[in-house]
């Protein structure tokens, strides 16, 4: 009997003009994959103007940032740095950008969500397992720089879900959190609606009534947020303290960078699991007849108007992060997985 023929590990479909809108910005996307221990290149070929993927595997890749040439990646246990060896202007092998691995920081698997470099070129991450923002260590797993004042002490307990870092002016400026507990575990009872913005400066809930909040930005003079269990994009009213949604989101949404007057927001289907069960987002697939899509969906900011989209099948059911490359349209990355991590080989300066 002929079998039927076997589907791709990953398939891809994308909006009619998603390629040339991703060409015309003059740049790419990095996404992490945790579930599927991808990190992908969402780029544009130079020559035909379509769309290029390139993947490496990291073992759960969560949060990322992105400063001039260097790439941060979070992993399991690890937050790696990665520097484009490549020169402005220079190719290789087709590619403008070469991600090359130069340092790692061994943490413990302290559950790393959001991350961003600070203006000295610190890298500071939301420590979720800890409930706090922390920094890497040279001679320990971390070294914390802030906890909400809500959380009495640090403990390996993830009371809150701190998971989301807004930079404003170089500075962290505001966090997410799934809830406001101060016991081990105690957010998974606030995942309908205990959901908070908080103020890093003062300390004070800049938004409340958020179902699972992820990914607060600070663009254009205003602070954006995805409210995910809900399935909103959208920002908060900075005098009253209210969520102004924008746009819905046909799944759960995680990852928020800009280019431009565009929002590229990452989707994830969610899973079958009690931190998903009862979401808001559910009810409102539901009565528009829509299962959840895992993918990328690009928000006019003007309008309000999903302008493009890319949706995910097969192996990549989930995304956590979203990197903007601005300036870097096919870039690639070197893993660990082959030789050429022996033969990449760079000198700073010489002698």
């Amino acid at each position: 009997m002929t079998q039927p023929a076997a589907r791709p590990a990953l398939e891809m479909f994308t909006s009619r003009q998603f390629a040339s809108w991703l060409r015309e910005s003059g740049g790419s996307l990095v996404l992490s994959t945790y579930q599927s221990g991808k990190v992908l290149f969402i780029g544009s070929n130079p020559e035909t103007g379509k769309i290029t993927v390139f993947e490496r595997t990291i073992d759960r890749p969560m949060g990322l940032a992105v400063d001039a040439g260097r790439l941060a990646v979070a992993s399991l246990y690890q937050v790696y740095t990665f520097v484009d060896a490549l020169a402005p202007g220079e190719m290789a092998k087709g590619a403008d950008a070469c991600y090359v691995p130069q340092t790692s920081h061994f943490t413990g698997d302290l559950d790393v969500h959001d991350m961003a470099y600070d203006r000295s070129g610190r890298l500071v991450f939301a420590n979720t397992l800890f409930s706090c923002l922390a920094t890497v260590s040279d001679t320990h797993s971390f070294k914390p720089l802030w906890k909400p004042p809500f959380v009495s002490r640090l403990a390996a307990e993830d009371r809150c879900h701190l998971n989301g870092l807004a930079m404003r002016d170089g500075r962290p400026a505001f966090v997410t959190a799934i809830g406001t507990g101060d016991v081990a575990d105690s957010w998974r009872d606030a995942r309908t609606g205990g959901g908070v913005v908080i103020d890093v400066d003062s300390g004070e809930i800049a938004c409340a009534g958020l179902s699972m909040p992820h990914s607060p930005r600070w663009h254009g003079g205003k602070l954006y947020v995805l409210n995910s269990g809900a399935g909103e994009f959208g920002t908060v009213d900075m005098a009253s303290g209210r969520f102004e949604p924008i746009a819905f989101l046909p799944g759960y949404a995680r990852g928020l960078a800009f280019f431009g007057n565009h929002a590229v927001i990452g989707l994830s289907a969610p899973r079958n699991n009690r931190t998903f069960e009862d979401l808001p987002l559910q009810g409102r697939l539901d009565s528009a007849s829509m299962k959840p899509r895992c993918g990328i969906q690009v928000v006019d900011l003007g309008t309000g108007d999903v302008a493009h989209w890319l949706t995910f099948e097969g192996i990549v059911t989930e995304l956590y992060d979203v990197a903007a490359l601005a300036g870097r349209r096919a870039p690639t990355m070197v893993g660990f997985k082959s030789d050429e991590i022996r033969r990449v080989i760079s000198m700073d300066g010489g002698i």
